[in-house]
C-alpha cells in the first residue's frame, strides 16, 4: 500500500514506516499530523485510485519525530569592476515525519 500526497509545494511517495523530510511545521516533536491532500493511493495489486485533484475520503496520518536545520548553504553575489560582494549563508528548516497509517476510501 502506497499514496502520493502533497506537503508544501512539493510531492512523496509513501507508504506505511517511511520516513520523509518536508518543510518545517509548526508542531512539537510526537505530535501527530494529518496529510490529506492525496494525489493518488494504491491498495496493493493493481487498483490504483487517482485523484481530480485530490482522492475523496484518503488520509495519511504521521508524527512529527525531528525538527532541525539543513546544512548551511553559502550565496555569493558578485558584479565585477563595481566593487560589489556579498556573503549571504542559510540554513534551511526542515521536520522529519514517520508516516504510521494510510487511510483509503472503502
Amino acid at each position: 500500500m502506497y499514496a502520493i500526497i502533497e506537503a508544501d509545494g512539493k510531492q512523496f511517495r509513501v507508504s506505511e514506516g517511511d520516513l520523509i523530510r518536508c518543510d518545517a511545521i509548526d508542531r512539537e516533536v510526537g505530535a501527530e499530523i494529518a496529510f490529506e491532500r492525496v494525489i493518488l493511493a494504491s491498495a496493493g495489486g493493481a487498483h490504483v485510485t487517482v485523484g481530480r485533484p485530490h482522492v475523496e475520503g484518503a488520509l495519511v496520518r504521521g508524527t512529527v519525530v525531528r525538527q532541525a536545520k539543513d546544512k548551511k548553504i553559502l550565496v555569493f553575489k558578485y558584479k565585477p569592476k563595481k566593487r560589489v560582494r556579498k556573503l549571504v549563508g542559510h540554513r534551511q528548516r526542515y521536520a522529519e515525519v514517520r508516516i504510521d497509517k494510510i487511510e483509503l476510501p472503502a
